[in-house]
C-alpha cells in the first residue's frame, strides 16, 4: 500500500514537472514571437521614418530650386512692367513726328526740319538706353512674319513680295533679354487679285449669306 502510494506520488511529481517544462515552453515560444514581431514593427518604423526623411529633404530641394528661378527672374525681370510701360515714350515720340510732318503750315520750314531732327536724337538716345538695358527693337520690315514675335494686323496687296513678308510696320515691337516685350504690329504682303477672282470671290461669299 506505502509502496503504491510512493509510486503516485511520483508520477503526480513527474506530470506536474511536464506540465511546467510544457508551459515554460509554450511561454518562450510565444516570447520570442512577440519579439520577433516587435522587431519586424520596428525596421518597418525606420523604413518609414527614412521615406519621410527622403520624402521631406527633396520637397526642400525643390522648394529652394524654386526660389533660386524666383529670384533669378525678379533679378534678370524685375523691370519688364515699367520698361513695358517706358515704351509710350518712343510711340508718343513716333506720332508726334508724324502729326508735325502732316501738318500743312509746318512742311518745307526750317522749324520743322530742325524739330525732327530734336526728336530723331531723343530717339536714338532712349533706344540706346534700353539696349544697355537688354531692351532690344524687333527687325520686322522685309521679314517673314514670325507669330512670337509679330502680330499682322492687315494683308497689303503686293506682288512684289512673297506672300506673308512684312512690308509695314504699324509699331515697333521689343524683345527684354530672351522674352518677348511687346511684339510688333505689322502689315504683311499679299498676292494681288485680278478683278474676275474678286468678283467670283464677292459672288460666292453673298450666296453663302
Amino acid at each position: 500500500m506505502e509502496k503504491e502510494q510512493n509510486q503516485t506520488e511520483v508520477k503526480k511529481a513527474t506530470d506536474e514537472k511536464a506540465k511546467n517544462i510544457k508551459s515554460e515552453a509554450s511561454e518562450n515560444h510565444e516570447k520570442n514571437t512577440q519579439e520577433e514581431v516587435k522587431e519586424k514593427t520596428s525596421e518597418e518604423k525606420i523604413l518609414e521614418l527614412e521615406d519621410k526623411l527622403a520624402r521631406t529633404f527633396a520637397e526642400m530641394e525643390n522648394q529652394r530650386r524654386r526660389f533660386e528661378r524666383e529670384k533669378e527672374d525678379a533679378y534678370e525681370y524685375g523691370g519688364f512692367a515699367f520698361a513695358k510701360e517706358a515704351l509710350n515714350l518712343i510711340d508718343n515720340l513716333e506720332r508726334s513726328k508724324q502729326i508735325l510732318s502732316n501738318d500743312e503750315s509746318l512742311k518745307n520750314s526750317e522749324a520743322l526740319k530742325k524739330t525732327l531732327e530734336h526728336f530723331d536724337i531723343i530717339n536714338k538716345d532712349l533706344v540706346s538706353v534700353f539696349s544697355k538695358n537688354n531692351i532690344k527693337p524687333i527687325e520686322s520690315l522685309n521679314k517673314k512674319l514670325d507669330p512670337n514675335l509679330h502680330q499682322a494686323m492687315m494683308e497689303i496687296e503686293d506682288d512684289q513680295k512673297e506672300p506673308g513678308t512684312i512690308i509695314q510696320e504699324i509699331q515697333k515691337g521689343f524683345t527684354i533679354k530672351d522674352r518677348l516685350l511687346r511684339p510688333a504690329l505689322v502689315g504683311v504682303a499679299k498676292k494681288t487679285e485680278n478683278v474676275a477672282q474678286k468678283d467670283e470671290k464677292n459672288k460666292d461669299n453673298s450666296e453663302n449669306k
